[in-house]
């Protein structure tokens, strides 16, 4: 997604202001820290509760801790305005943020739930946005819960901490944790606020056994790790991932030691050799230490505490939360050119690039991603692109647990390419963008700038709402309105697909055998 221009953005904001101020009145819940005073939108018939805390803010001392539990305060506490995002630079271009600017104190959720008074147990989405964990907010309008709060559910979104704030690892953290480990603090905020929602969520008419988790890139990843983790499977009725699984290469966790051998190195470079010194910095001297360094945010952890072993060990033991799974990927994740480098779409410089990356079995993934003219060619380097990135990890994690679990798992893929400018000559798309697929998810595409969208849009985006609406209420997507979606089995050789585009159907994976490559490839078979 392009940036707004300054104009739109003002714009933007405020139609959003706007919206959001007029048409309500206050509405309040009594949770078990104290009572907060939301937002009732009647023109919606929905109430909000905004920049809701759910642990102590992470400063000063908390810094680069588990986040603690939240204190109880005494009066009423507004919850009327998103609060402030994680410290982050907003890297991606493509995100908007309706909160107080950023800040350390981020640890903040937003509830968007059904009115009614004598709503009672409800189903509840809890959504994490994506960002590479380097970024995002779940203040974001793309990740907007009111949509789904129409259909009947208690929709939250929840901040977490970011970056060098987030996943920050060092040997004197690890001493000094009761639990012997360091980094995932980001993740850590994210159980965080699972174990708010189940604690509280009753209040807002929400089921505490009913929380189905779910999330798109970073957030599909801390999906798949939650799933993964004793900390926070309890806690889950359902999971939804939508591009991205915490399995190599995609930003999967490596070994304490490493982690920790990487927050040292990165101590010492920027010439601090204790933790006081580096707490002592105020948020801007760090970021800008951060930033110096080049980093693209630190790794997450195998850290004998959130997660104890890989996720492939993990969950080829069958030790992880036994839950439907709702999961899938964009048809481009990435196009052509994150494979092919800038060289130019033929034979010889695609197979170049084959024997580059493969060496002497080149030839078995030229059989997989063939090349028999300059359009095959465009497409086999797509998709081996997004593969390499995202795609083969979240098929991986649809292959676990389909192999070892019970439950149903329902695997989609998102074709539907995002209307663009006309007037834009560059503009040639190979398929459906990474990202592109959560607006039409959460029933977002009137908050997005894009004038293109067409009423094909609102339909394809409209059905895709109705099949996670009902998973997130049985753990079945179908219903009698809709084409049918089989789960996958375990013996599936070729399990089906669900394809979401201008015509939905239900096809058979066919090309299976590339991932299953890329799994002896990356060692996780």
């Amino acid at each position: 997604m392009k940036p707004f221009t300054f104009l739109k953005l003002v714009n933007f904001l405020f139609l959003f202001i706007f919206n959001y101020s007029f048409c309500q009145t206050q509405v309040q819940v009594e949770t078990q820290y104290g009572v907060l005073e939301g937002l009732h939108d009647e023109t919606k018939d929905i109430d909000l509760f905004l920049g809701v805390p759910f642990a102590q803010p992470p400063v000063k001392d908390l810094r680069w801790k588990a986040p603690q539990p939240l204190q109880a305060w005494e009066g009423i506490k507004e919850a009327k305005e998103f609060g402030p995002a994680a410290v982050q630079t907003n890297v991606f271009g493509d995100m908007i943020y309706r909160g107080k600017g950023t800040s350390e104190d981020c640890l903040y959720l937003n509830i968007w739930k059904p009115s009614v008074k004598e709503s009672k147990d409800l189903p509840v989405l809890v959504y994490f946005y994506g960002g590479g964990f380097v970024a995002g907010d779940g203040s974001e309008p793309r990740y907007d819960g009111a949509s789904m709060a129409k259909k009947g559910i208690v929709s939250v979104t929840v901040n977490y901490r970011l970056n060098i704030f987030g996943f920050f690892a060092h040997p004197a953290l690890s001493a000094e944790a009761p639990y012997h480990a360091s980094g995932n603090y980001g993740l850590l905020d994210q159980n965080a606020a699972l174990k708010w929602v189940y604690e509280n969520i009753e209040k807002f008419g929400g089921d505490p056994e009913k929380i189905t988790i779910a999330g798109e890139s970073a957030g599909s990843i801390s999906v798949s790790a939650h799933m993964a983790s004793p900390l926070s499977k309890d806690y889950l009725a359902g999971a939804i991932g939508e591009s991205g699984a915490s399995i190599k290469p995609t930003l999967a966790p490596v070994p304490l030691a490493e982690a920790e051998k990487i927050g040292e190195q990165f101590a010492e470079k920027a010439g601090y050799t204790s933790l006081p010194e580096l707490r002592a910095l105020d948020t801007d001297e760090l970021f800008k230490v951060y930033n110096e360094s080049g980093r693209f945010g630190f790794p997450t952890v195998t850290d004998s505490y959130f997660l104890p072993k890989s996720l492939p060990e993990i969950f080829k033991a069958g030790e992880q939360a036994q839950i439907p799974l709702m999961v899938g990927w964009n048809s481009a994740e990435v196009g052509s050119g994150g494979f092919m480098q800038g060289k130019e779409i033929n034979k010889a410089n695609y197979l170049e690039r084959l024997q580059t990356e493969y060496g002497d079995n080149y030839e078995e993934v030229l059989e997989l991603y063939p090349a028999g003219s300059d359009e095959e060619i465009r497409e086999s380097a797509t998709a081996l692109a997004s593969d390499r990135f995202i795609a083969y990890s979240t098929w991986k994690w649809f292959d676990l647990h389909r192999k070892n679990s019970e439950e149903p798992v329902y695997r989609y893929l998102f074709s539907r390419i995002r209307p663009e400018a006309k007037k834009n000559p560059d503009y040639h798309p190979e398929g459906a963008s990474h990202a592109s697929e959560i607006e039409y998810f959460m029933g977002n595409l009137k908050l997005i700038e894009n004038p293109n969208f067409s009423e094909e849009d609102f339909l394809i985006s409209s059905t895709i709402q109705e099949y996670l609406a009902n998973f997130i209420k049985t753990g079945n997507p179908n219903s009698k309105d809709l084409v049918p979606w089989p789960s996958a089995k375990a013996s599936d050789v070729n399990p089906p697909v669900l394809i979401m585009d201008s015509e939905f159907e239900v096809i058979p994976a066919i090309k299976d055998d590339r991932y299953r490559f890329l799994d002896r490839s990356y060692g996780n078979d």
